[in-house]
């Protein structure tokens, strides 16, 4: 059932913060997600299958931890030829946009004066890239297998240079994880591939067991545990955001056809509960429609709002407010609106394609921020695997530097500070 519309009659942020309460908070799970980290630190391989037994394979004996090279292989030539090929194009797109993210080494040339009527001094500070050593990506199991997750982590991770990929996705009551991310897997490249999920996967990534290695990097959507496990391991690991549950919003105006605005909507209301899908638009008439056609699909447990606006300035203020995962911009007064945007985890513009093209194959990746997190954050890149880091080298900067600099330190009651810069001037007959 989809409720009435929604006039935002007032201020956008109040309405923002109206909906975004909708959506459950990982704080509820937090005791929990402790006790299992907790548990799997101390118990390693053991903690991990007992909770995939619990959790994920319904009492089933969960199969080994790590998956063998054959069975990757297997399940790769296993898959259907179609779900392949849009597989292998959608890695193609997704690591030539990857590549295009990488920032250059830059080299930053400084000059000074060493004091009053001397010749400039040079210095240079050099900012470097490199990946990190290791990372996992971790892939949904729950309520279908996504296979399209492999190939945004894992093929954005090899872009970034990693040599170590790990992934990881939560086995079935059969007790292995379905065929068709094994395959992606192994046609993404990653380096090895766990059976486990939840947050003891995101325990076990964080700090290591008998069967699994501990990585500098954790990525990927997951439930409210996973998303809370994140948090808490945050620090001892990097963490690319805290991706879930999904969200979209659509700004139509009166000339896009309703069929479309209710298709995308529906669209990200497959991810499940929790996902926030709200439909904009200045024309009641049309909201009308595109609720009459999302009445019609079944519930998947997705909050799904309409909301009428006086004209389209106060869409883009309530999306703005939101700051979704997903914005879609349909109609040409809609699509006018996209050079105003600064808020939004991915934009899509144009009728021509929505939300679930990113979610595949367009080559933007669908690791993006959500809760409203697309104020600060932005979606998985070769930046969330690489680190930047400068090289200083002074030279016949110090002088310059160390004068300007040591009454600083001073200032600060460092005093070993400034004495070690000074001790770097050259002796030229002054103090």
């Amino acid at each position: 059932m989809v409720p009435e519309p929604i006039a935002l009659d007032g201020d956008p942020g109040a309405l923002a913060r109206e909906l975004r309460s909708l959506v459950p908070d990982s704080g509820s799970v937090r005791d929990a997600v402790a006790e299992i980290i907790a548990g799997v630190r101390a118990g390693g391989d053991r903690a991990v299958r007992e909770y995939t037994r619990r959790f994920d394979t319904g009492g089933a004996e969960p199969g080994p931890l790590v998956v063998t090279e054959r069975e990757l292989d297997a399940a790769a030539e296993l898959l259907d030829p179609a779900v392949r090929d849009g597989l292998m194009r959608a890695a193609e797109n997704v690591g030539r946009v990857a590549a295009a993210g990488i920032a250059s080494d830059t080299v930053v040339a400084l000059d000074g004066d060493s004091n009053a009527g001397a010749a400039h001094a040079r210095y240079e500070v050099a900012l470097r890239g490199v990946p990190v050593a290791s990372a996992a990506v971790y892939v949904p199991g729950g309520r279908a297998p996504y296979p399209s997750t492999v190939i945004m982590g894992v093929v954005t991770a090899r872009v970034a240079g990693v040599p170590e990929v790990a992934a990881c996705a939560p086995p079935g009551p059969d007790g292995d994880i379905h065929p068709v991310i094994l395959g992606a897997c192994r046609l993404a490249g990653a380096s090895v591939v766990y059976r486990m999920g939840g947050a003891q996967a995101i325990a076990a990534l964080a700090y290591g067991t008998e069967s699994v290695t501990a990585v500098d990097v954790i990525v990927g959507p997951g439930n409210l545990y996973v998303q809370e496990a994140k948090h808490q391991v945050l620090g001892q690991v990097g963490i690319e955001g805290f991706a879930g549950p999904s969200d979209v919003v659509v700004i139509a105006d009166a000339e896009t056809d309703p069929e479309l605005v209710a298709l995308d909507l529906l669209a990200q209301g497959e991810h499940g509960p929790g996902t926030l899908v709200i439909g904009v638009s200045d024309s009641r008439e049309l909201l009308h429609e595109v609720a009459e056609r999302m009445s019609e699909a079944p519930d998947t447990g997705a909050i799904r709002r309409l909301v009428a606006v006086a004209d389209l300035d106060a869409g883009l203020a309530l999306a703005e407010a939101l700051a979704p995962e997903h914005l879609e911009l349909l109609g040409t007064a809609a699509e006018a609106l996209s050079p105003r945007v600064t808020r939004a985890g991915c934009l899509f513009v144009g009728a021509a394609g929505g939300a679930a093209f990113g979610d595949y194959i367009a080559g933007s990746n669908h690791v993006l921020p959500t809760g409203g997190a697309a104020r600060f954050a932005s979606a998985l890149s070769p930046a969330h695997f690489r680190r930047r880091f400068s090289e200083v080298r002074i030279g016949d900067g110090a002088e310059s530097l160390a004068r300007a600099a040591a009454p600083v330190a001073r200032a600060e009651g460092f005093e070993l500070h400034a004495r070690s810069m000074e001790a770097r001037i050259r002796q030229n007959g002054s103090s």
